[in-house]
């Protein structure tokens, strides 16, 4: 066998080599390689391509630095030419003046060779001169002294100068050389004395003296405009570290910002007129500077008071009167008159203040619905509330009354003499504002006749309505006792400058004694209230009527239809009596008493007058409904004479109960004779002759009276017509027949007074109170 190259390279073995083995062997190698030779392939090329964009960017560079190099070339070539142009100006400019020069030098050497041998012989005379000598003796000597700040040697060097020198005196040249350089040293020591009055921690007697320094030297104005420079910086650096403590004790800071204020003021003013005497020029500085110094202090006490809407911020402003007031008497011996300036300064503040306080007392008077906050009052403003709202059983009256008294009584205590005597009169007129409104939220808890949207929407903010007729009355009761007992009782501190002492169920406020000011006028504020009163109680009075009216059916209702339905045999056989209307709103009224006379006891004038305006405007109403007489007018209805007799003894009846309850009766009278003369009318128009169907006005007067008699004794026996009289007095016994149409039960009798007194002057004096809530009478 030949041997191959195979052979050549392996070695002979006994057996031969698989050709697999040989491929895996050889194969393996030639693919490693192959691999790292790939590996360094992709190396290079990835070298290559970034030298490739180092080279690209370094070009780049290249050509914009080429670029720059280029543009700096021509921009030094610029600036040479300018170097160059500049130089031959400069040299020119050289040239010009050294040849000027020369020739100046050249003309005027002589003549300052002259003035130079002049002045030489000059000098040396004044040398020789003793005068003369003296004179820069003592300028030397004052420019030491100034210039070892030794101002008082100075000052009395130069004074004692000014006298021995005829030259400085007025009597010498005011032109002089050496009268220019003594003036010049005033002036160097004039400077040094206000710069020793500027320092800030100077004391009071080296300021005394620098100004008493500038006062020699002449100069009053200066020294005066340095004395309030440095007392008003002493002020502000004592209001400065004070400042800080306001917060401690806010209503009362201002007497101490007050006490620094006037103190400072007072002390300046002093100090004035001992260094600077009675001047008026003098004087009138140290007013204007008060002025400012007021305007400031004004300012910082609105800076650092509570907030203006806070009852702490009534009394802070009253304290601030009260202080600032009493230090401007002080300052009255030293004609400095800052009162009124003062008083000017702090009204607007006062006005912010009490205008925001009594905001939130109308805001706290009208949130009925704010049950969490407990208001305590004294014995003496709780105990006539209580005895009103405990008859009646409802805390919600009380509660309404407690809270007006406590807001009311919680102002005025913050009160001051002073503020007293400067705002009393606003705030009483504020006072009675606030009462308008507890009126209004009072009007808006009595029932109306008809629920509308309007009422409606009051409804959700209140705590309670007055339903019953005990809790009206009971209404009406505590709005009197806050208006004629309990807020004279608080605002008395605004007249006597001390809260009266009054004893509960004392009575009325008629006994306390005010010390009016001319700018207070207490009866019209009384006046004022009474209006307030009217308003309520005629509110009451109408929807009370009103409510009677429109809540009964048929022929109870009070409507003009039943005077025209009527026939013969209704009600006329035997012994007529009102319509049925009539007869129960007697009853009503009758109940309505005795409910009043357990509510409001002791207040029988308020009762009698009460149930007199509710007489007056069952009148009242029948003569302006327009809707009452239109049926009348309808021809569709046709007219008995009886419906005339029946409306005129209603009419007569109605008369009658005012005069059995001891009502004032003219006006009512008056309405009543008023309604009888257009029903007449109205029945002539329709043909009915009134001369020859109505009896005399003597019958209708006896038959009312007849018929209410019956009504109150329950008997239908005209005998018993004489005891009327005895029956005035006596308790009132109701019909039973009667008292099936009324809406309450009552529940014990009640007597009514015979006094014919208006409903809020129950407790009033007449002088006082002519017109409160009084009826149309008085």
């Amino acid at each position: 066998m030949e041997s191959s190259e195979e052979e050549d390279d392996f070695p002979t073995h006994e057996w031969i080599t698989p050709q697999s083995k040989i491929n895996s062997i050889y194969q393996s190698n030639a693919e490693k390689g192959i691999r790292k030779l790939c590996c360094e392939l992709l190396d290079l090329k990835d070298a290559v391509e970034n030298l490739c964009g180092n080279m690209h960017t370094k070009y780049q560079a290249f050509l914009r630095i080429s670029e720059e190099v280029g543009e700096m070339e021509h921009e030094l070539i610029e600036l040479q030419k300018h170097v160059s142009a500049q130089g031959i100006l400069v040299q020119d400019l050289m040239t010009g003046v050294c040849r000027e020069l020369e020739e100046w030098n050249q003309d005027n050497s002589e003549t300052l060779q002259a003035e130079e041998d002049a002045q030489g012989n000059e000098h040396q005379d004044l040398l020789v001169n003793e005068v003369d000598y003296h004179k820069m003796t003592f300028l030397e000597n004052v420019d030491v002294l100034l210039a070892e700040h030794k101002v008082d040697e100075a000052l009395d060097a130069l004074d004692a100068e000014e006298r021995s020198s005829p030259e400085l005196n007025g009597s010498g040249d005011a032109s002089s050389t050496y009268k220019s350089a003594f003036i010049k040293r005033k002036l160097m020591l004039e400077d040094q004395l206000i710069e020793i009055a500027e320092q800030p921690s100077l004391g009071v007697k080296e300021l005394k003296l620098a100004l008493s320094g500038l006062l020699k030297l002449g100069k009053g104005s200066s020294a005066h405009q340095l004395l309030l420079k440095a007392y008003g910086s002493r002020l502000h650096k004592s209001i400065e570290g004070f400042l800080p403590s306001c917060s401690i004790y806010p209503e009362t800071f201002s007497v101490t910002l007050s006490k620094l204020v006037f103190s400072t003021i007072l002390l300046t003013a002093k100090e004035s007129g001992l260094l600077f005497g009675d001047n008026p020029v003098y004087t009138n500085k140290i007013v204007q500077w008060a002025e400012c110094e007021l305007e400031s202090f004004v300012r910082l006490v609105k800076e650092n008071s509570p907030p203006s809407e806070m009852v702490s911020a009534l009394r802070a402003v009253s304290i601030c009167v009260q202080a600032s007031l009493s230090h401007c008497s002080l300052l009255e011996s030293k004609d400095l008159k800052l009162s009124k300036l003062l008083t000017v300064l702090l009204h607007p503040y006062v006005e912010e203040v009490l205008e925001l306080n009594f905001q939130r007392a109308r805001r706290m008077v009208l949130d009925i619905t704010e049950n969490n906050k407990t208001f305590s009052l004294s014995p003496r403003f709780a105990s006539p509330l209580s005895a009103v709202a405990v008859s009646s059983s409802d805390s919600e009256l009380l509660d309404s009354g407690t809270r007006f008294m406590y807001i009311v009584n919680d102002i005025v205590e913050q009160l001051t003499p002073a503020a007293i005597d400067q705002y009393g009169g606003n705030i009483l007129n504020r006072i009675s504002q606030l009462f308008d409104k507890y009126v209004d939220a009072l009007m808006k808890s009595l029932p109306g006749p008809s629920e509308d949207d309007n009422l409606i929407e009051h409804k959700e903010v209140l705590t309670f309505r007055a339903e019953t007729d005990a809790q009206q009355l009971a209404l009406l009761g505590t709005a009197f006792t806050v208006a004629d007992e309990l807020l004279p009782m608080a605002v008395s501190k605004i007249w006597t400058g001390k809260s009266e002492a009054k004893e509960p169920g004392s009575g009325s406020s008629e006994n306390i004694v005010f010390t009016t000011s001319s700018s207070i006028d207490f009866k019209e504020w009384r006046r004022h209230l009474q209006h307030s009163l009217d308003k309520l109680r005629d509110h009451f009075c109408l929807q009370y009527v009103l409510n009677f009216i429109y809540a009964r059916e048929d022929r109870i209702r009070l409507d003009a239809r039943i005077y025209v339905k009527m026939q013969g045999e209704d009600l006329w056989e035997t012994y007529p009596l009102p319509s049925l209307p009539f007869q129960a709103l007697f009853s009503k009224f009758q109940q309505l008493a005795t409910v009043a006379g357990d509510v409001l006891l002791g207040k029988e004038k308020i009762q009698k007058i009460l149930l007199s305006r509710l007489t007056e405007t069952v009148v009242m109403w029948l003569s302006d409904e327009q809707e009452f007489w239109d049926v009348f007018k309808d021809e569709t209805h046709p007219l008995q004479p009886l419906g005339l007799q029946q409306l005129i003894l209603d009419m007569h009846f109605i008369v009658e109960i005012a005069v059995f309850g001891g009502y004032p009766s003219r006006h009512v009278h008056q309405i009543a004779s008023a309604i009888i003369a257009r029903a007449i009318k109205a029945f002539s128009d329709r043909g009915i002759d009134p001369q020859s169907e109505l009896p005399p006005d003597e019958w209708f007067a006896n038959t009312a009276k007849t018929a209410l008699n019956k009504l109150i004794l329950g008997t239908s026996s005209a005998s018993e017509v004489s005891d009327i009289d005895e029956h005035i007095d006596e308790h009132i016994i109701i019909h039973d027949d009667i008292l099936s149409d009324s809406d309450d039960t009552a529940s014990c009798p009640s007597s009514i007074a015979s006094s014919s007194d208006s409903f809020a002057s129950a407790h009033m004096g007449e002088s006082e109170s002519p017109t409160f809530l009084s009826d149309s009478e008085s």
